[in-house]
């Protein structure tokens, strides 16, 4: 019978179109080719460079616990005092990464507050 060839034949056109599908990696990627681990990564050095560049002496810690989902914070270590939170905020993505000058002023507010 014939049926053995044609279903040979079925998995082979399956196999072809799922090689011209992107991967879950490529997809997560987009169009920028960064994906959004980079994007965090990259905004949180450059809001920790800016803090340590308007007080030296201070000591910032990325991610002391797992972070939401999704989700750009920053934080005072004593886990109250939020300085910035993009949580609620976006699309687009990029309005959920402040500007760095943002929270340098947001800090001194809470440090003047003491």
């Amino acid at each position: 019978m014939c049926s053995g060839r044609r279903g040979t034949k079925r998995k082979a056109e399956v196999q072809v179109e799922e090689e011209a599908q992107p991967s879950v990696e490529e997809k997560k990627r987009g169009a920028g080719g960064e994906n959004s681990q980079e994007i965090y990564g990259r905004n949180a050095e450059e809001v920790k460079s800016a803090l340590l560049a308007d007080h030296p002496a201070l000591t910032v810690v990325l991610n002391p616990e797992k972070p939401r989902r999704n989700s750009f914070e920053v934080t005072l270590l004593d886990g109250e005092t939020s300085l910035w939170t993009g949580i609620k905020k976006g699309p687009p993505r990029k309005l959920k990464f402040p500007q760095p000058d943002a929270v340098v002023a947001a800090l001194q507010e809470v440090l003047k507050a003491e």
